[in-house]
């Protein structure tokens, strides 16, 4: 984030946290795509994400008095979004759900489309194998491209613990997706 739109972003807060519910609004317009995006990637449905997505902005508004700008408004949002995922994972197991398959604008065929859906569905279930933790620090590296710090900070752990859990789901992943891999 910029300079200029980061003190932007903490005079929305501010205000936010004085009660203004269009500042409010205006950090939810911007954090919204990117808290749905996470809570997606930890649960793999679309409906449970953004039920998740609205539980943490909710959750945010609750706790945004107490919130302290140590860390950026990006890593504590996620955090509650993780969270908010997390739980509600464990309320509902969900089953995955199909993206539905797009035409796009290559010259590929549609053989090679389904194919490639085929490999991104195989990809989405190998990911929500992984255990809730080794996940999160996943799809916060991988997606949301956070560094070990910001990952360590959005997650209350140490950064030992992230590049471990890291470690662990990559190794998951390539021993769960080899198969993807020798066909390459």
């Amino acid at each position: 984030m910029t300079g200029a739109s980061a003190d932007s972003e903490l005079a929305l807060i501010v205000q936010a946290q004085r009660g203004d519910k269009q500042a409010f609004g205006e950090l939810v317009r911007c954090h919204q795509a990117g808290v749905v995006g996470v809570a997606y990637r930890l649960c793999g449905n679309a409906r449970l994400a953004e039920d998740a997505a609205q539980e943490a902005f909710v959750r945010a508004w609750q706790h945004l008095p107490a919130y302290q700008p140590r860390s950026a408004f990006r890593n504590w949002l996620y955090r509650i979004a993780t969270n908010a995922t997390l739980d509600s994972l464990r309320r509902e197991r969900p089953s995955l759900e199909l993206d539905e398959l797009t035409p796009d604008r290559s010259d590929d065929g549609l053989q090679a489309r389904v194919e490639r859906h085929e490999q991104a569905d195989v990809v989405r279930q190998a990911v929500m194998a992984l255990p809730d933790a080794s996940r999160a620090v996943l799809v916060l590296r991988e997606y949301e491209e956070m560094s070990y710090r910001e990952i360590a900070d959005t997650l209350g752990i140490p950064m030992g613990t992230v590049m471990s859990r890291l470690s662990y789901a990559r190794e998951r992943l390539r021993s769960s997706l080899s198969h993807l891999l020798e066909a390459r």
